[in-house]
């Protein structure tokens, strides 16, 4: 008997998943990266000449469902036309019966590889995909799967939110005026399902975890929306600090909502420098456990965030007189040293210029 070393076993299993791209426009280049449900390739375009990105169902689909979730995805990044998300030129299938979608290959860096910067950095990052999943929320969808591998940042410092395999439909508002379909496989366009695969049943969890609101591991999936992805712009906030996943396994003597939140303020506290408090609670507030205590929208956060770049208060934290006067200093010290620099100089001249 001859044994085949695990390195073969792998070569020969990305064989095997290769896409036959016969009868397409498009030649295989290599490999980008591999999903739980798809492989991402590199491929050329032959009739545009450009370098695109294929994305192809990369596992056994005896019933169809991964194959409705990979055509779902690319219907949901057609409708989401924005700088934040990676567009898409075209779907098909191949020879075997997979289904495949085409985008435009994004150099850059994911997120868990990007080189640790400064909080403000940070804040700048999060600010922009805000920016992206509040025009997502717009339009009915959440994506369900934040996490720094789903982020990337361009080589000019664009800021893409990647993956929507898992995204929920709340509501589908159709084409807008001017709109162009997004791209159907054989057959007039049905609405987008609110379950993207169509079979998402009671205890199914959709999402990775580590990096789930905790409401996306309840029996029910319906009572998802848009605040976990508030809850999921928290958790990247938080890895960029931290470089820690933001949920952890419960503790079964401990309520797990007080010890997510106790867990969340700790590690922060913890770090060094240690980070304002304000930004403090903006991420706390974020992470919040019950959804009922986090940022009711993606646009709150945001505009904490800003609020916070600004130097001025912010809604997560309430503060005292003594902070609320630090902060005004802090704000106004150019003029406010003017205006006492005149004061000292008025005093001086009185004092000193005799009668």
């Amino acid at each position: 008997m001859t044994w085949i070393s695990d390195d073969a076993l792998l070569h020969l299993r990305g064989v095997t998943d290769e896409p036959d791209l016969s009868g397409t426009r498009y030649r295989l280049v290599g490999r980008l990266g591999r999903g739980g449900m798809g492989t991402v390739y590199r491929a050329e375009d032959a009739e545009l000449g450009r370098d695109v990105a294929l994305k192809v169902l990369a596992v056994p689909d005896t019933d169809a469902a991964l194959a409705a979730r990979i055509l779902a995805e690319a219907r949901i990044l057609a409708r989401l036309e924005h700088p934040g998300i990676v567009p898409v030129h075209d779907v098909g299938r191949l020879p075997d019966g997979r289904v495949f979608y085409v985008m435009k290959r994004v150099d850059g860096t994911r997120l868990d590889h990007h080189p640790t910067g400064s909080a403000t950095d940070a804040l700048r990052i999060v600010r922009r995909i805000c920016d992206t999943l509040a025009f997502a929320h717009a339009n009915g969808i959440v994506h369900r799967d934040l996490k720094p591998e789903n982020v990337m940042v361009g080589a000019f410092g664009e800021v893409l939110v990647l993956d929507w395999g898992v995204a929920k439909v709340l509501h589908d508002a159709g084409p807008r005026a001017g709109e162009v379909d997004p791209p159907a496989i054989g057959g007039a366009r049905a609405p987008l399902p609110r379950d993207p695969a169509g079979v998402t049943a009671a205890g199914e969890r959709l999402g990775t975890p580590g990096w789930m609101a905790p409401e996306q591991t309840a029996a029910e999936p319906g009572g998802v929306d848009a605040r976990a992805d508030v809850f999921g712009a928290g958790a990247l906030l938080f890895f960029l600090l931290t470089r820690l996943e933001p949920v952890l396994p419960g503790d079964a003597e401990r309520d797990p909502a007080a010890a997510h939140d106790d867990r969340v303020r700790t590690a922060l506290r913890r770090l060094r420098p240690t980070p304002h408090r304000r930004l403090r609670a903006i991420i706390a507030r974020a992470l919040a456990y019950a959804p009922a205590n986090r940022y009711p929208a993606v646009e709150a956060l945001a505009a904490d965030l800003d609020r916070f770049l600004d130097g001025a208060p912010v809604e997560a934290h309430r503060e005292n007189a003594w902070e609320r006067t630090a902060a005004f200093v802090s704000r106004y010290r150019t003029p406010i040293a003017l205006v006492l620099s005149y004061i000292v100089m008025r005093v001086l001249l009185i004092l000193f210029a005799g009668p």
